[in-house]
């Protein structure tokens, strides 16, 4: 696992500044701590940080084909690897290490772009092709590897794993977007292809970026997409080998490492899968890590502990401080812009103990993405039963007025927020999910936001992030399309920007075997009954694992890799929680209603409210403002 950066010249060929070059791969050392490289010519500058996994005294990189006329730059794993080194060979192509690396460069000079379909793995790339004068950029298709790019006003297109090593660029526009400000409080991340900086850009999951000297920069282009093509007529017992198979052989190729090899162990269904998959491969215990906090409402090490022991794991537990707070500006620092899962503080814990045994671990991130185990997907299956009764043009106006006359009541138990449920009903089934899961919803966003602010927005709306994945999406059943929303928004943005930041701190490669894509392409195509059943998440996955784990571990209600945030800003952070959301840096940024501000802070304090989402959002904007003060920033 690495870290890639670049700059280059969309204009003609005038010479790289080998001094930034330097100085945005280093700001990325943690990735790649082992080596670092850089190549330099006229118009192209490419540079790398090498974590060494596979052929540790090779590999090196910028790495370039045979004649020096394509180089690349790249961090990944790519698992097929000696399957297309063979089949490139025998067409001719001269090898010269033994790492996953090299496939690229023969790759791209045998087909081209469409090289990226042949690749299984996790990756983000740029390869430069100096007799075509092509710059090449890709990312993996479910956006385990991250690229940022931003085009600076001269002409001069740079790009990094990491938004930190742009930052760098002391010639970067710094304005920040405020259509962005406004997704962030509205998902708690910034989704794809935004950033919080008006001039950066995320390349999407599953897509290309092709530039020439002297073209315009293109927009990015699609080459993979989540298919959700139906599988036809298939058995439980059917179901339940094919997925079984499909996970041991996304597990067995993730195994293959010159390094220390592990994995996650929650305690929960998706890591506890992989584990026993894992233990079924290996000859030698598997080594594996779990978190442990104070407060049983949080603590799942119990559950792990029992998986441990049944599969005889080499396995290490941690207690987090329950006051663990530390990491609060170290979060800001890794995330480089605004990122409101609070779930970040355990994770880097975790890859921190990880790191302490091995370079390598295993997680089962992404099955719930896949498998439908999120409660909100039952919750939204059921309020589209309810919309299909009655269409859009009367439930808006009946519904809305219902919502508009109910009392509000956030505290009380789902089932009894009658107000929610009105609303939810007013609404189409995209603004339906958008209104459910938001962590700050409309209204109170509103309030939020200063009038100037307001203004800025020139009518935007979040939700339009999701409605332009949901016009293309390849299905409209109910749990399908809101899947496949996730798979675009939350999996990438926030998901798997939690697992590589929070690895990457520490040097450790975290491997996704739920997102084979294979084995995506192929759980996508089972019938929604399968994954959502009797309002049981993930059914078959869960069936299909009853003869490897316990029915407690399969059927126990799922818990999540959460902190008492609540508890936290009524207690040991309450002093820090005013000085923070009412202090002079969001006062004088110009977003927020200050009143509103002081209200959130009030009744949270006091009892009356649970605000610890909004406010942890605020909280950790707050810290993204005061380290990037002296950037130069603030709205465009």
């Amino acid at each position: 696992m690495c870290g890639i950066t670049g700059i280059f010249d969309t204009r003609e060929q005038r010479p790289i500044d080998r001094a930034l070059l330097e100085r945005m791969n280093q700001t990325q050392f943690h990735r790649g701590p082992d080596e670092g490289g850089i190549h330099v010519e006229p118009g192209v500058g490419l540079a790398h940080r090498r974590l060494s996994i596979i052929d540790l005294s090779s590999g090196q990189q910028p790495l370039f084909n045979e004649n020096g006329s394509v180089v690349v730059t790249y961090n990944g794993e790519i698992y097929n690897f000696p399957e297309l080194t063979e089949e490139l060979k025998a067409v001719g192509h001269q090898f010269r290490t033994h790492c996953d690396t090299e496939v690229i460069v023969h790759a791209w000079e045998q087909w081209g772009e469409a090289c990226v379909k042949r690749f299984r793995g996790m990756f983000a790339f740029a390869v430069w092709d100096r007799n075509l004068q092509t710059l090449f950029i890709a990312r993996d298709r479910l956006g385990i590897k991250p690229v940022y790019y931003a085009l600076r006003p001269d002409g001069m297109l740079t790009f990094a794993s990491e938004l930190k090593a742009l930052m760098a660029d002391p010639d970067l526009p710094r304005a920040l977007d405020p259509q962005a400000v406004d997704d962030y409080f509205a998902y708690g991340y910034v989704p794809e292809p935004r950033t919080i900086y008006n001039a950066v850009h995320k390349l999407p999951p599953g897509h290309t970026l092709s530039i020439h000297h002297g073209l315009p920069v293109p927009e990015p282009r699609i080459y993979w997409d989540v298919p959700f093509h139906n599988a036809g007529p298939m058995s439980e017992a059917d179901a339940m080998e094919g997925l079984e198979e499909r996970l041991r052989d996304a597990v067995r190729v993730r195994m293959v490492a010159e390094v220390p090899l592990g994995a996650f162990l929650s305690g929960g269904v998706d890591s506890s899968a992989v584990v026993a998959m894992m233990a079924g491969l290996s000859s030698d215990p598997v080594k594996t890590c779990s978190i442990a906090f104070s407060n049983p409402a949080f603590d799942e090490s119990a559950h792990a502990a029992q998986v441990a022991e049944r599969f005889g794991t080499s396995h290490q537990v941690r207690q987090v401080d329950p006051d663990d707070f530390g990491l609060l500006d170290r979060l800001a620092e890794l995330y480089d812009e605004p990122y409101a899962d609070s779930s970040a503080l355990p994770t880097y814990r975790v890859c921190e103990l990880a790191r302490e045994q091995v370079t390598v671990a295993l997680s089962g991130d992404g099955g719930d993405e896949t498998l439908a185990g999120y409660r909100r997907y039952r919750f939204h299956v059921q309020e589209e039963r309810l919309r299909s009764m009655m269409p859009l043009g009367l439930r808006r106006p009946l519904f809305g007025a219902l919502a508009r006359l109910y009392p509000k009541a956030d505290w009380a138990p789902r089932m009894f927020r009658a107000k929610a449920t009105f609303q939810a009903l007013a609404r189409d089934a995209v603004e339906g999910y958008f209104n459910n899961n938001a962590i700050i919803r409309d209204e109170q966003r509103q309030r939020l936001y200063s009038p100037s602010f307001r203004r800025s927005l020139q009518g935007y709306h979040p939700v339009e992030v999701l409605r332009h994945h949901a016009q293309r999406a390849p299905t409209d059943h109910p749990l399908s399309l809101v899947q496949y929303l996730d798979m675009k928004t939350y999996l990438p943005g926030d998901i798997l920007t939690k697992v590589d930041r929070a690895s990457m701190a520490h040097a450790l490669e975290v491997r996704v075997p739920i997102l084979d894509h294979p084995l995506v392409e192929w759980i996508s195509g089972l019938s929604p009954d399968m994954k959502l059943k009797g309002g049981e998440g993930k059914y078959i996955f869960k069936k299909a694992m009853e003869p490897h784990l316990p029915h407690d571990i399969l059927y126990r209600r799922k818990q999540g890799f959460a902190v008492p945030l609540a508890q936290w800003f009524r207690g040991p952070l309450k002093q820090r929680l005013q000085e923070t959301i009412l202090g002079d840096r969001l006062r004088d940024s110009g977003i927020f209603d200050m009143n509103t501000l002081q209200h959130l802070v009030d009744a949270h304090i006091s009892g009356q409210r649970d605000y610890s989402a909004p406010l942890w959002s605020l909280f950790m904007f707050e810290a993204f403002l005061r380290r990037n003060e002296g950037l130069g920033g603030g709205l465009r």
